[in-house]
C-alpha cells in the first residue's frame, strides 16, 4: 500500500519517497549488479505500481484571494501540465477564462467556477491585450519553444489533449495556415505580457521539465503558499498527471518548411530581445534557430 519500497539484504521496507529515498535520480546501473548484503552500503529502491496520495487532496480557498493572479501560456506550451503540478503542490484548484468539460472530468474542478470568484489560487488564459492582461494582478508566464507549442496546439485542435494529428492533415493546407496565423501569436502573447503586466513570473517550460522541485517552489512562493517537503516530493513522483501525450510521436518527415523556420526564427529572436530588455532570463538555448 506505499509507493516506495527499500530492500537491503534480505529486508525489506515500504514507505513514501523523502529527500533521502526520491524518485529523482537512478543510480549508477552498475552499483545494482551484485546482490545487495546487510553490510552492502547500497540499498535497492523501487517505486511499486502505488500511487502516492500525500498531495492528491484538493480544495477550493475558503477566502476569497486578494491577488487575483493569471496563469497565461500560448496553447500547446504546457498550461495544464502546470496546473497540475500548481494544485497538487498547494491542494488548490487552479481556474480557467473558459470552461473545458474535458478538463472538469478528468479533476480540474476549478474549470466550472467563473473565473472571476477568486476562490481559486491562479487562472489559466490564453489571452493578450492590454485590457484582458489588466484585469490580472500577477502573473506566472509559462513559455515554450515555439516549434513544440505549435505541434502541440495542432494535435490538439485535430485529435484532442491526448491525440495526434495524422500525417494526411499535417500534409494538408491547413498546416502552413496555421503556422501563418499562430507563429505571430506565439511572440505577441508574450510581448504583450511584458509590456501590461503588473508583476510577473516567467517560467519557461523547458527548465520546469528539467528542474521540476526547484521551479515549481518558485511557482508557489509566487503565489503566496508555503508547502511541505512532503508534499513536493509526491508531486514529483505524480508529474505527469492525466493529460500527457504518450511519447513524442516521431514523424518520417519534416513539419516545418524553410519559409517557417525563417519566419518562426524572427519571433524567437524578437522575444529573446523583449525579455533580456525586461531584465528576466533570455529565452533557452534550444530555442534558438533550426
Amino acid at each position: 500500500e506505499f509507493p516506495l519500497a527499500v530492500i537491503r539484504g534480505q529486508e525489506c521496507y515500504c514507505g513514501f519517497p523523502t529527500g533521502r529515498f526520491s524518485l529523482r535520480h537512478g543510480a549508477d546501473g552498475q552499483l545494482c549488479s551484485g546482490t545487495p548484503n546487510a553490510s552492502s552500503a547500497y540499498c535497492l529502491v523501487y517505486q511499486t505500481p502505488v500511487q502516492d496520495t500525500r498531495c492528491t487532496d484538493r480544495r477550493f480557498l475558503t477566502t476569497k484571494s486578494k491577488v487575483f493572479v493569471a496563469l497565461s501560456s500560448f496553447p500547446g506550451a504546457g498550461n495544464t501540465w502546470a496546473r497540475h503540478l500548481i494544485e497538487h503542490a498547494t491542494g488548490y484548484y487552479t481556474g480557467s477564462y473558459y470552461f473545458d468539460g474535458a478538463l472538469y472530468n478528468k479533476g480540474f474542478k476549478g474549470e466550472k467556477d467563473h473565473w472571476r470568484s477568486r476562490r481559486t489560487i491562479c487562472v489559466k488564459t490564453h489571452e493578450s491585450g492590454k485590457t484582458e492582461i489588466e484585469m490580472f494582478d500577477s502573473a506566472i508566464l509559462l513559455i515554450r519553444n515555439p516549434y513544440k507549442s505549435l505541434m502541440a496546439e495542432f494535435n490538439r485542435k485535430f485529435a484532442g489533449h491526448l491525440g495526434y494529428a495524422t500525417d494526411r492533415t499535417w500534409k494538408s493546407k491547413e498546416w502552413p495556415d496555421f503556422v501563418n496565423s499562430y507563429a505571430s501569436w506565439w511572440a505577441s502573447h508574450v510581448l504583450d505580457w511584458l509590456k501590461y503586466g503588473k508583476r510577473l513570473l516567467v517560467i519557461h517550460y523547458e527548465d520546469l521539465k528539467q528542474s521540476l522541485i526547484p521551479k515549481l517552489k518558485e511557482m508557489v512562493e509566487f503565489l503566496n503558499v508555503t508547502v511541505t517537503e512532503d508534499r513536493l516530493l509526491c508531486v514529483e513522483s505524480n508529474r505527469d498527471g492525466n493529460f500527457k501525450r504518450s511519447g513524442a510521436k516521431q514523424k518520417d518527415f519534416e513539419p516545418f518548411t524553410q519559409e517557417m523556420k525563417d519566419l518562426i526564427n524572427r519571433y524567437i529572436l524578437t522575444v529573446d530581445e523583449a525579455l533580456r530588455g525586461r531584465n528576466f532570463t533570455g529565452l533557452p538555448r534550444e530555442y534558438v534557430p533550426r
